[in-house]
């Protein structure tokens, strides 16, 4: 997403002559395109006729050059390695349809998932499908990574970004570097991150090895690494719109050159016109808009070293899916987010219905109360026979429960004329001789009920791209090792004296 924003820059270029037309040239040149074979599946447009973008962006972990070796190790006995490596980074960055908003969502690279069959059209690697880590998907071409993701979170991917090593640094030294804080001092042995407790403006290798590092903050794992990489983000977003990057035609040169030479898209994307188009729609969403946040993940309980989705993760899923702003107008979360859903929108979550047949048809309340279920309704739904036949559907709610019938009935496609107050409490469907196959009412329009935004953010380390005084919090676990001694990242820095810091 960051580079795609940087692109926005280019078009101060562009549109000037002679000079515009030859880097125009030269950066349509850089790009290298993969096709996505509609892999991720695709967007419905809004009433509006306006469609949500989703880009998932992929760090890769390959050693694909001598820069990637030199910057990224592991390649003493290999030397320079071939193929696409895993996607040690992943995140779905969605764009609202009306562009007043975005979601970035990482996906743990330690994520065990059910990879589709897939055949990467370049080199002809192919897989049958497997169980295993969603990272590994990459080695079969983004194209598999794209529908590993959409197969696990139902979110239409259009399009998707690739970036390598040397494509953070080029990034970050291309715009003068990204001021980042850190709470405690921070040695991490294995990425090679060495801090001091505060803030640091880091460029090149320092900044690669601040993406990279898993042991040195949160609890040493990549869940932590996700938080730390969103706030580096979330600061070059931040030096991407300020005005001294803007108005510097030499800083605006060099971040195009080094965004297009370190991407791979799909080939949507394949040009710098498409990537500019992209670009301009990004970079209307106003940082205190752009919510960052990390999929929910429980413990695999069938090894300790990896993670499933976890609750929550779903409600995120849908937010994205349904095009559901994680924040406001003013940038603060949601009213969703932040407090009890109103009485409009009560999440499918928290609704149990009682769903009786009135028909003189065997199984219909158990097909809708199956199809409510399926929809993400509570699983409290029950199923019984209405006291008498019934001749027109209706849907009865207590007092205070309008809310939750019309989240119930607009997934059912009842109109408001099938609503009802009653005396007693809960929601009771009585399913009439009006309605006597199918989970939908004849004639009526359903649509599932809208995501729990609350369940969505919840333990998912959302916080928005404008929260510039965020420090990365430093692993108080003894998660690193020197000398072969295990020690908290903080012991580490004290005992390296003769290790230099990595912005000296």
């Amino acid at each position: 997403m960051l580079l795609i924003i940087g692109l926005c820059l280019t078009i101060l270029v562009l549109g000037t002559a002679g000079a515009g037309w030859w880097f125009y040239q030269h950066l349509n040149g850089n790009i290298n395109s993969v096709a996505l074979d509609g892999k991720g599946g695709s967007e419905k447009a809004d009433a509006f006729g306006r469609t949500p973008i989703n880009i998932l962006v992929m760090g890769s972990d390959g050693r694909t050059s001598k820069a990637d070796c030199k910057l990224g190790g592991g390649c003493s006995r290999t030397g320079v390695q071939t193929g696409n490596g895993n996607a040690d980074v992943q995140m779905v960055v969605h764009i609202s349809a009306d562009r007043s908003n975005a979601t970035i969502m990482s996906i743990p690279r330690d994520t065990m998932v059910n990879v589709p069959a897939c055949k990467d059209s370049e080199s002809g690697e192919s897989t049958p499908g497997y169980y295993g880590q969603i990272n590994s998907a990459l080695q079969y071409g983004p194209a598999c990574q794209v529908a590993t993701i959409h197969q696990l979170t139902g979110i239409p991917i259009d399009h998707f970004v690739k970036l390598d090593f040397s494509g953070v640094v080029k990034m970050s030294d291309a715009v003068g570097g990204v001021s980042v804080c850190v709470s405690d001092n921070v040695y991490d042995t294995y990425s090679h991150l060495k801090l001091s407790k505060g803030t640091h403006t880091l460029k090149g290798q320092a900044a690669l090895e601040f993406v990279r590092s898993r042991h040195g903050f949160g609890d040493g794992s990549d869940l932590g690494r996700t938080v730390s990489q969103h706030i580096f983000l979330s600061a070059m977003i931040r030096k991407f719109k300020s005005a001294g990057t803007l108005t510097d035609p030499t800083a605006v040169y060099d971040l195009a050159d080094a965004a297009t030479k370190a991407l791979t898209v799909d080939d949507g994307l394949g040009s710098v016109k498409k990537l500019i188009s992209l670009a301009d729609d990004v970079n209307k969403v106003p940082t205190k808009r752009m919510t960052f946040t990390t999929m929910q993940t429980a413990p695999d309980p069938t090894n300790s070293n990896r993670v499933v989705v976890g609750s929550g993760a779903k409600d995120l899923f849908s937010s994205i899916v349904d095009d559901q702003s994680l924040t406001t107008g003013s940038g603060k979360k949601s009213a969703a987010a932040g407090a009890k859903p109103s009485a409009s929108a009560v999440p499918a979550s928290q609704v149990a219905v009682t769903v009786e047949n009135g028909t003189t048809i065997t199984g219909r309340a158990s097909e809708v109360a199956s199809a409510l279920t399926q929809q993400g309704f509570s699983s409290a739904t029950t199923t019984a026979n209405a006291p008498s036949p019934a001749t027109t559907t209706t849907l009865t709610y207590g007092s205070g429960q309008k809310g939750a019938a019309q989240t119930a009935a607009k997934a059912l496609g009842l109109s408001a004329s099938h609503l009802e107050q009653g005396s007693g409490t809960g929601l009771t469907l009585v399913i009439g001789a009006d309605w006597t196959s199918g989970s939908t009412y004849p004639g009526g329009a359903s649509s599932h009920a809208p995501a729990d935004t609350k369940a969505a953010v919840s333990n998912a380390h959302a916080q928005t791209a404008d929260q510039a005084k965020t420090c990365a919090k430093v692993s108080p676990y003894k998660t690193v090792e020197l000398n072969g001694v295990p020690m908290t990242p903080a012991q580490a820095y004290a005992a390296a004296t003769g290790k230099k810091d990595s912005d000296a």
